[in-house]
């Protein structure tokens, strides 16, 4: 969890993410919003994208919310 909390401060704590993978980007292929949105805020901010750490990132940011609120992500967002 520290590390999206540390993830999160370098990007300044945005919401805001794009769903849309830049044309040509064959990691985005078989990726979920969440997993497309990180992968666009990190190619945005200059940082290497790696689909593998993306996913478990992504896994445990899905992870803590059901958690925390007892819901299910919706199936848009969860793989």
């Amino acid at each position: 969890m520290d590390a999206l909390k540390n993830l999160a401060g370098k990007f300044g704590g945005s919401s805001k993410s794009s769903s849309t993978p830049a044309s040509g980007d064959k990691k985005a292929e078989g990726q979920d919003y969440a997993d497309k949105g990180l992968s666009a805020l990190q190619k945005k901010f200059g940082f290497k994208s790696n689909a593998a750490t993306n996913e478990k990132i992504t896994d445990a940011a899905r992870g803590q919310y059901e958690k925390s609120t007892g819901k299910k992500v919706p199936e848009k967002f969860s793989n």
